[in-house]
């Protein structure tokens, strides 16, 4: 009876891993299609509204200016610090897992002793499949949140180029 309760437990904790690696990916993909589709567009609007501007030199137009990249730069970064944290809870997670799982190989050896490899071997193997999934979770979006963090601060600085020179 109690196996059953560790295997709903492990299916708990991969299923919630799964759930937030969902919703991690949902927010990339998000993310892309805005950097692919919108932010171009985007930029066509603050370049065509700055050129038209007469005075490009006083303070108030300084202002302006910035005012234009900090929404842009806004834009970009938007939803970036919730994958962030999302990377990060992923191997926690799985760690969340993992010591769930080594309660139970605890369990074992305080029954049977610490003479029985192979349940404890048992119990071992499945608490490092939570630890596992966290982690390639927290891979598979961290190497694109790493890339989307620079190609924003790029885009934000490419744009403070073009206004200065414009």
């Amino acid at each position: 009876m109690l196996d059953g309760f560790a295997d709903i437990r492990d299916l708990l904790v991969v299923t919630v891993i799964m759930l937030v690696t969902l919703a991690m990916w949902t927010m990339i993909v998000e993310r892309l299609w805005y950097f692919r589709r919108l932010h171009p567009l985007e930029i066509e609007g603050v370049m065509a509204a700055w050129k038209s501007r007469a005075d490009k030199g006083s303070w108030s137009s300084h202002q302006i200016r910035r005012k234009m990249i900090s929404e842009v730069r806004a834009g970009l970064e938007r939803s970036l610090p919730l994958v962030r944290a999302l990377v990060a809870l992923c191997p926690l997670l799985g760690l969340l897992g993992t010591v769930t799982g080594m309660i139970e190989v605890f369990d074992v050896m305080a029954i049977a002793g610490s003479g029985n490899p192979r349940a404890m071997a048992a119990g071992v193997s499945r608490a490092t499949i939570p630890t596992m999934a966290g982690m390639v979770a927290a891979l598979s979006g961290l190497v694109v949140s790493m890339r989307m963090d620079r190609w924003a601060a790029a885009e934000s600085e490419r744009l403070a180029d073009a206004l200065t020179g414009a």
